[in-house]
């Protein structure tokens, strides 16, 4: 992916790199002297109330998956410190938030109410009576006063 891309989904879904606002601060981890004078750690904010690109299902599933991730304000926040170098943590930042729309654009699979069939309740409760019975048996026998 080349600089200032814009980030494209599916056909339909293309996120206009213009409404993706990114900053570098300093990251945390292995980086030799270089961890202290160097921002490396990509940090991308994306304004959910203000993007237009998002048909509705897909940007409440969205919300709904990403909870944790958006802020009261409705902007989803990503980070990424996994490189030492800006570029490849901004590209990462972009791969995240693109697995994340796909994850979105699933529709779930309604689940299909289903019957559990007469033959399976009918066994159930035969096997339970017999049991029943096999328990009955290994008691003591009671005494009639």
């Amino acid at each position: 992916m080349s600089l200032r891309e814009d980030l494209h989904i599916t056909e339909s879904i293309v996120v206009p790199y213009q409404e993706l606002d990114f900053a570098f601060v300093a990251s945390s981890g292995p980086g030799g002297q270089n961890v202290n004078k160097v921002s490396t750690q990509a940090q991308m904010s994306w304004d959910l109330d203000k993007t237009e690109v998002l048909p509705e299902p897909v940007l409440n599933r969205l919300r709904d998956q990403q909870r944790g991730r958006i802020t009261k304000e409705g902007v989803l926040r990503i980070d990424s410190q996994r490189y030492r170098d800006r570029e490849r943590n901004r590209e990462d930042c972009l791969e995240k938030l693109r697995k994340m729309l796909v994850a979105a654009t699933v529709s779930p699979v309604r689940r299909r109410k289903t019957r559990v069939p007469k033959g399976v309740k009918e066994r159930r409760l035969r096997n339970k009576r017999q049991r029943s019975e096999v328990k009955q048996s290994r008691r003591p026998p009671k005494l009639e006063n």
